[in-house]
């Protein structure tokens, strides 16, 4: 049942027209279907959509990780973008030049246009 069908998040906008932009323009990523509501997107074979609430930004955790094979060369492509990486020195989670390292992983967060904190992660071995 659930197991057997996909997942795709849903990410909220205050803005929807500037959070288009930012993951069309910004990300690179394709929208495959465009209403005045909500947007959706694909990125590596999978799907995820864009809503229009006043509550867009707000939350104050990940929403959405990225698994990439080369963190280091994403990063360069996304700070070419005009993307700026996160810092946080908390217990647990310290970065440095906006990369955290821990138990076979690295990562890296960084907002969208709307406040919505993103990830980008790579496992090491």
């Amino acid at each position: 049942m659930l197991a057997e069908t996909p997942l795709n998040p849903v990410i909220p906008a205050s803005d929807l027209g500037r959070a288009k932009r930012f993951y069309g323009d910004t990300l690179g990523l394709k929208a495959v279907m465009d209403g005045e509501e909500f947007a959706v997107f694909e990125s590596g074979g999978s799907q995820f959509s864009l809503y229009s609430t006043p509550s867009g930004g707000k939350a104050a955790h990940t929403l959405a990780t990225w698994l990439v094979g080369d963190l280091d060369t994403e990063m360069a492509d996304l700070r070419g973008r005009g993307v700026t990486f996160e810092e946080y020195d908390q217990p647990g989670l310290k970065t440095v030049n906006g990369v955290a390292e821990d138990d076979g992983m690295r990562a890296a967060w960084f907002k969208d246009s709307e406040g919505n904190i993103l990830c980008i992660t790579q496992q090491v071995q």
